[in-house]
């Protein structure tokens, strides 16, 4: 492999993990303009951010497998144009449904190119270089993670909350032109095999029901009843697949491959464990402190600045010494910062709340992309898009698990009372509870994470 494509695979995945997170931070500063234009509740609000993590969620996995039989080059460059389409009728929406509709397409994008940006890396890049690759595909993610909001405000209060999916839409035709112009070759491993499409429809349908179910679990009664039957659709699935000659998801590797299954675990241990600290630590800074939302904003940056500096030299790391002892180190770290954010009161000296949230942002860059190292180092070549949408799957559940712990202990500590200055003692109670469970749930993952030993393809 050339020089130059390898050179493009990393331009592309970079800008491509960049888009995701970016537009996720940019979209929730812009929802308050959104809720004002067309007078939408809160509840009506929270499909613009639902409705993208659902569709991305439902999807990773069979466009995953897809990408190994048509192509993942051929497969990215649909995935960014039905991301660009749903960008582009973002802008002209005139009432809330149009709005959520758009960013369900923007989901579907998304789900497509889940799989397929790490496999085109892992597929250009020898063994020996993979870790780096990574570990600067992990930075983009955090760049935009730290970009996002702080953009998304800038535009937003200059040019309206249209400008943040007009921006995007730029960043996204870039890829797509730099992935149709530069990027050479289809790396097609599973030509020729079958496409499970029921096994693709059961998928869909039990990640959709799980993740749905999760998220509106504060606020709809009848959210316990779609996790439920996203429950009986997964093990549905399961049955399914294990009786499958090919397909979308080989049931077997959770038992057979031992590094693969353990590095998702440590996966989805680690998302559940983190996640949530921004938005917890956004109340913190806020209610209990009394800042506002651009001085909490700025402090909120340590984290994924820490991690875009620290992932690059990570993956590098991950390339000389085996990826489980990195993440292992990594996920130890999350352990003690999420200990010391249990520990945190209304006058802990704002400097070391700074400070604990740095060694998270090393923490979790340690583990993050030598993980993801782990995980593609673990298939052969005809499955890197299902490794990669797997892991992406995986990362979204942990996710929404991550802030359906959060909205319990939170509605325990507070009921369901408007958060306020007033509220401030019991937020701080109910911080310290999740924090300890997170750190508690990290510390858990370490064992898990040190046991996955050397890849076995």
């Amino acid at each position: 492999m050339s020089e130059a494509n390898r050179r493009a695979a990393l331009l592309v995945a970079t800008l491509a993990s960049f888009i995701f997170p970016f537009m996720g931070g940019a979209a929730n500063v812009a929802v308050p303009s959104m809720g004002a234009e067309f007078r939408a509740s809160a509840g009506a609000l929270h499909w613009i951010v639902t409705a993208f993590i659902v569709v991305s969620a439902m999807g990773a996995l069979p466009f995953g497998r897809l990408a190994d039989i048509v192509g993942r080059r051929r497969t990215f460059l649909v995935g960014t144009a039905v991301l660009g389409t749903g960008t582009l009728l973002c802008v002209p929406a005139v009432s809330l449904p149009m709005l959520i509709a758009a960013r369900a397409m923007q989901g579907l994008g998304a789900a497509i190119l889940a799989g397929t940006a790490p496999a085109i890396l892992v597929s250009v890049f020898p063994p020996q270089e993979r870790g780096r690759a990574l570990g600067i595909q992990t930075a983009a993610v955090y760049t935009g993670l730290a970009a996002g909001p702080v953009l998304g405000g800038l535009l937003t209060h200059w040019f309206g909350w249209r400008s943040v999916f007009l921006f995007s839409l730029v960043a996204t035709e870039l890829t797509w032109w730099t992935a149709r112009t530069r990027l050479v070759g289809e790396w097609a491993e599973a030509r020729g095999e079958r496409f499970d499409g029921v096994g693709a429809a059961l998928c869909a349908a039990a990640v959709g029901l799980l993740a749905s179910g999760v998220a509106l679990l504060r606020a709809w009664s009848g959210a316990p009843w779609l996790a439920a039957g996203g429950g009986a659709a997964l093990a549905l699935f399961l049955a399914h697949e294990s009786r499958t000659r090919q397909p979308i998801f080989d049931v077997g590797l959770l038992w057979r491959n031992r590094m693969f299954a353990l590095s998702n675990l440590a996966a989805l241990i680690s998302y559940a464990a983190t996640f949530a600290a921004t938005y917890l630590l956004s109340l913190y800074l806020q209610v209990a402190r009394g800042l506002s939302a651009q001085e909490a904003g700025g402090l909120l940056l340590a984290a994924p600045v820490v991690q875009a500096a620290l992932s690059p030299v990570a993956g590098r790391l991950s390339d000389r010494v085996a990826p489980r002892f990195v993440a292992s180190a990594g996920m130890a770290a999350c352990a003690v910062a999420l200990g010391g954010l249990a520990l945190v009161g209304r006058t802990t000296p704002l400097p070391l709340v700074v400070g604990v949230m740095t060694i998270l942002g090393a923490g979790f860059a340690f583990f993050s992309s030598p993980n993801t190292n782990a995980v593609m180092s673990s298939v052969e070549r005809r499955m890197y898009g299902v490794a990669a949408a797997a892991l992406g799957t995986v990362r979204q559940i942990g996710m929404t698990l991550s802030m359906a712990l959060v909205t319990v202990v939170l509605t325990l500590h507070l009921g369901t009372a408007p958060v306020s200055p007033a509220l401030a003692d019991p937020l701080v109670a109910g911080m310290h509870v999740a924090f300890a469970i997170f750190a508690l749930l990290c510390l858990a993952g370490v064992p898990a994470s040190l046991a996955r030993g050397r890849p076995d393809r």
